[in-house]
Protein backbone atom coordinates (compact mmCIF):
# COMPACT_ATOMS: atom_id res chain seq x y z
CA UNK A 1 0.00 0.00 0.00
CA UNK A 2 1.13 3.52 -0.81
CA UNK A 3 0.15 6.44 1.42
CA UNK A 4 0.47 10.02 0.21
CA UNK A 5 0.18 13.03 2.52
CA UNK A 6 -0.06 16.56 1.15
CA UNK A 7 -0.10 19.58 3.50
CA UNK A 8 -1.35 22.38 1.25
CA UNK A 9 -1.16 26.12 1.84
CA UNK A 10 -3.81 27.94 -0.18
CA UNK A 11 -3.79 31.49 -1.45
CA UNK A 12 -5.50 33.87 0.98
CA UNK A 13 -9.28 33.67 0.84
CA UNK A 14 -9.37 30.51 -1.29
CA UNK A 15 -10.55 27.99 1.35
CA UNK A 16 -14.19 27.80 0.23
CA UNK A 17 -13.32 27.54 -3.46
CA UNK A 18 -10.71 24.85 -2.80
CA UNK A 19 -13.16 22.84 -0.70
CA UNK A 20 -15.79 23.08 -3.45
CA UNK A 21 -13.33 21.72 -6.04
CA UNK A 22 -12.36 18.84 -3.76
CA UNK A 23 -16.06 18.02 -3.18
CA UNK A 24 -16.60 18.00 -6.96
CA UNK A 25 -13.52 15.84 -7.54
CA UNK A 26 -14.17 13.06 -5.00
CA UNK A 27 -17.14 11.39 -6.75
CA UNK A 28 -15.63 11.78 -10.22
CA UNK A 29 -12.14 10.56 -9.30
CA UNK A 30 -11.24 8.73 -6.09
CA UNK A 31 -14.69 7.22 -5.42
CA UNK A 32 -14.68 5.37 -8.77
CA UNK A 33 -11.00 4.38 -8.93
CA UNK A 34 -10.45 0.73 -8.05
CA UNK A 35 -6.89 1.31 -6.76
CA UNK A 36 -7.71 4.34 -4.63
CA UNK A 37 -8.30 2.80 -1.21
CA UNK A 38 -9.07 6.04 0.62
CA UNK A 39 -9.12 9.74 -0.18
CA UNK A 40 -9.49 12.06 2.79
CA UNK A 41 -9.15 15.81 2.90
CA UNK A 42 -9.02 17.65 6.22
CA UNK A 43 -9.38 21.30 7.11
CA UNK A 44 -7.79 22.84 10.20
CA UNK A 45 -10.44 24.87 12.07
CA UNK A 46 -7.68 27.01 13.59
CA UNK A 47 -5.90 27.72 10.31
CA UNK A 48 -7.45 29.43 7.29
CA UNK A 49 -6.42 28.65 3.74
CA UNK A 50 -5.00 25.23 4.47
CA UNK A 51 -5.98 21.65 3.58
CA UNK A 52 -4.40 18.31 4.37
CA UNK A 53 -4.84 15.48 1.87
CA UNK A 54 -4.27 11.90 3.10
CA UNK A 55 -4.60 9.29 0.38
CA UNK A 56 -4.07 5.52 0.25
CA UNK A 57 -3.47 3.59 -2.96
CA UNK A 58 -3.06 -0.09 -3.70
CA UNK A 59 0.31 0.60 -5.32
CA UNK A 60 2.24 3.07 -7.47
CA UNK A 61 0.29 2.06 -10.58
CA UNK A 62 -2.98 2.98 -8.84
CA UNK A 63 -1.54 6.37 -7.88
CA UNK A 64 -0.38 6.93 -11.44
CA UNK A 65 -3.87 6.07 -12.73
CA UNK A 66 -5.38 8.48 -10.19
CA UNK A 67 -3.16 11.39 -11.24
CA UNK A 68 -3.59 10.51 -14.91
CA UNK A 69 -7.39 10.60 -14.85
CA UNK A 70 -9.39 13.21 -16.74
CA UNK A 71 -11.06 14.36 -13.49
CA UNK A 72 -7.67 14.87 -11.80
CA UNK A 73 -6.28 16.81 -14.75
CA UNK A 74 -9.32 19.07 -14.94
CA UNK A 75 -10.00 19.68 -11.27
CA UNK A 76 -6.81 19.11 -9.27
CA UNK A 77 -3.96 19.77 -11.72
CA UNK A 78 -6.19 22.38 -13.37
CA UNK A 79 -8.48 24.49 -11.19
CA UNK A 80 -7.21 23.51 -7.72
CA UNK A 81 -3.54 24.04 -8.64
CA UNK A 82 -4.25 27.71 -9.29
CA UNK A 83 -5.33 28.15 -5.66
CA UNK A 84 -2.15 26.78 -4.09
CA UNK A 85 0.71 28.77 -2.60
CA UNK A 86 2.73 25.71 -1.65
CA UNK A 87 2.39 21.98 -1.08
CA UNK A 88 4.65 19.12 -0.08
CA UNK A 89 4.23 15.51 -1.20
CA UNK A 90 5.20 13.05 1.53
CA UNK A 91 5.21 9.30 0.96
CA UNK A 92 4.54 6.98 3.88
CA UNK A 93 4.68 3.23 4.30
CA UNK A 94 2.18 1.39 6.50
CA UNK A 95 3.63 0.22 9.81
CA UNK A 96 0.61 -0.80 11.89
CA UNK A 97 -3.06 -1.23 11.03
CA UNK A 98 -6.02 -2.82 12.75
Amino acid sequence: MLCKVFPIELKPGMQAEAEAIVAEFAPRGPEVEAGTLSFRVYRDPARADYLLFVEHFADQAAYDAHTGSAAYKELIAGRFAGLIVEFVEIDHELLVSH
